[in-house]
């Protein structure tokens, strides 16, 4: 269950430091992130594996749990991370991804997921994906709104997953 460490962290020690599994960093508290389970593990595993079979040809990577700074004091990790193969490598991304990924576990609420969408809105993510491997839905929430999909795409590119053929392979 995803809880708040409510003593103040320095942001120098955030960055220096491991968590198992990471946290986000919230202007000086760590804030645990639902993760572990099998639904999100293999959700998380196949869009990765999907984005990363089309890498080369899309020119992107699709990465797991990495850091990124919002602003000073803010750090996110979302579940999956799509950024241009063209785009240097930074340790800590400071940029915008192309897109967010959040695959839902049972314990995460809508509520405090709004909070997170607002600062990739913040860092200038376009476009903010959430699936629920529960249910078997997709959301797109770039807009602020949970709009349901079937498929994530991202305008003008051929970026783009169909979640039924996510889903299906899962069995």
């Amino acid at each position: 269950m995803a809880t708040t460490t409510r003593l103040a962290v320095p942001v120098s020690e955030y960055l220096h430091s491991s968590y198992s599994p990471d946290c986000d960093y919230v202007d000086g508290e760590l804030q645990e992130r639902n993760v572990g389970e099998l639904d999100h593990a293999e959700v998380q595993s196949a869009l990765v594996q999907w984005f990363r079979n089309h890498g080369k040809e899309w020119n992107i990577r699709a990465l797991t749990e990495l850091r990124m700074r919002i602003g000073p004091t803010r750090f996110r990790i979302a579940d999956v991370c799509l950024i241009s193969r063209s785009e240097p490598a930074d340790q800590v991304l400071q940029r915008p991804p192309i897109a967010v990924i959040e695959v839902l576990s049972p314990e995460d609420r809508i509520s405090r997921y709004q909070e997170r969408f607002s600062d990739y809105r913040q860092m200038g993510i376009r476009h903010i994906w959430v699936v629920d491997p529960q249910t078997r839905h997709g959301y797109d929430c770039s807009t602020g709104s949970w709009i349901e999909t079937t498929s994530l795409a991202v305008e003008n590119s051929p970026i783009a997953v169909d979640l039924s053929v996510i889903f299906s392979e899962l069995g």
